[in-house]
């Protein structure tokens, strides 16, 4: 294994990226305490995302509205508007783009590039030409915070030292000293349930964890990601391994108006179409459907097997059989908050394996041409133009195309 004698990798962060796009989008925000928010004029949610004035006050993501006012009076809420966080997305990649390549882009707000010889010589000026490139054309109120060092992994944590706007440079010297001080949390692959795990074997912090040897790693992680990750924090060049796609969704919180059984079904019938959609584009079939609705204070769940297919007929058949299912269960009148769907058990298409019993080649083949036909016309004109059965987003649109800090939502999720 390839031990790098200089720094190799970037990683940028950007700062609060969420509320620094709406800021940047709308001055009237800028400098002020501002808090996403799902839906406007709803005051029993969340701060899906803060901005650096809001954080000054305590206000964290993901904390409920009426604790987040508490602290901070003058916070602003503001709605999510999901489709213009896709476009600041690839606007940024294309600034970023044009001063070095992108390896890989890791979430809507993350992402990493490798350094050729010449960039490894000075990151202090590479990382201050990124940081004018997207002040001078995306504009100054969006920023990031880069880590160099010989790996990905340590890049990523690095980047993590000097929020917001920083920029920290970790060489193979500086290693593995520089990790000492940090908390279990600053560490990628080191969860609060692996830090118990830790404790519980005798390690409580960073050097005692770097003095344990590889296979140690690997015992208390009780798989090979922990060795993986001494060798990381070791700053060896690991490569993440290739992941296999496992599934198609999509979930949505549902407006207060519409959180009963029958809406959450219009909105699941929806949901499931587009996720068909990504499904067919990827070219996958699915064997297994799962479904779930959450309440207040509970989630009620069930599944279908499909005979591998990828079509919409098969798919929204085997939604209604389990909502019948799913409305024996659950109570008469429960609040649905939240509703979502998942493909699963994924096929590559020309891997596809026919149930010679079931014998429904002749009308899988015309409904995958239906289907085909009918996302054929709606890429053609960018919008839901043809569907089966109705097609009523709820308020706030961004049906499918909500903040999502793992997937970037691409402009078919908003027709």
């Amino acid at each position: 294994m390839r031990k790098p004698e200089t720094i190799e990798r970037l990683y940028l962060d950007f700062d609060g990226f969420f509320a620094s796009v709406e800021q940047q989008a709308r001055p009237a925000l800028r400098g002020k305490p501002i808090g996403i928010v799902p839906f406007e004029g709803v005051k029993t949610t969340c701060v899906i995302a803060a901005s650096s004035e809001a954080k000054q006050f305590g206000v964290k993501n993901v904390m409920n509205v009426a604790d987040a006012k508490r602290i901070c009076p003058g916070l602003i809420l503001v709605p999510q508007t999901p489709d213009l966080y896709r476009r600041a997305h690839n606007t940024l990649l294309a600034e970023i783009g044009a001063v070095l390549p992108i390896d890989a882009v890791k979430s809507i707000d993350e992402l990493t590039c490798r350094l050729d010889r010449h960039q490894r010589l000075d990151p202090e000026r590479l990382s201050a030409q990124i940081k004018d490139r997207i002040s001078r054309y995306v504009g100054p109120y969006i920023t990031c915070s880069i880590g160099f060092a010989p790996n990905r992994h340590l890049a990523k944590i690095a980047g993590k030292q000097d929020k917001p706007n920083g920029t920290t440079i970790w060489h193979p010297n500086d290693l593995p000293n520089v990790l000492h001080p940090l908390p279990f949390d600053d560490i990628p692959g080191i969860g609060s349930r692996m830090e118990r795990r830790l404790g519980a074997n005798g390690i409580f912090n960073m050097e005692d964890l770097l003095r344990l040897e590889p296979k140690h790693m690997r015992k208390i992680w009780r798989n090979v990601s922990g060795e993986r990750l001494w060798y990381a924090l070791h700053g060896y060049d690991i490569q993440a391994g290739k992941s296999e796609r496992g599934m198609f969704g999509h979930g949505r919180v549902l407006p207060p108006d519409m959180r009963s059984m029958v809406n959450a079904f219009s909105i699941a019938r929806m949901l499931l179409v587009k996720a068909a959609r990504r499904m067919r584009t990827a070219g996958y079939y699915a064997s297994r459907l799962m479904v779930w609705c959450q309440g207040f204070e509970h989630s009620f769940g069930d599944q279908q097997k499909l005979p591998i297919v990828s079509d919409d007929h098969a798919v929204l058949t085997a939604l209604r059989t389990v909502w019948l299912r799913l409305e024996l269960i659950m109570p008469k009148h429960l609040k649905v908050v939240r509703v979502g769907v998942t493909l699963g058990d994924l096929s590559i298409a020309d891997q596809r394996q026919l149930d010679m019993l079931l014998d429904d080649d002749v009308e899988r083949r015309n409904e995958e041409r239906l289907s085909k036909a009918i996302d054929h016309l709606n890429r053609k004109y960018s919008k839901s133009l043809v569907t089966r059965g109705p097609w009523i987003p709820p308020k706030g649109g961004h049906l499918g195309g909500k903040i999502s800090y793992t997937r970037i939502p691409n402009s078919e999720d908003f027709w």
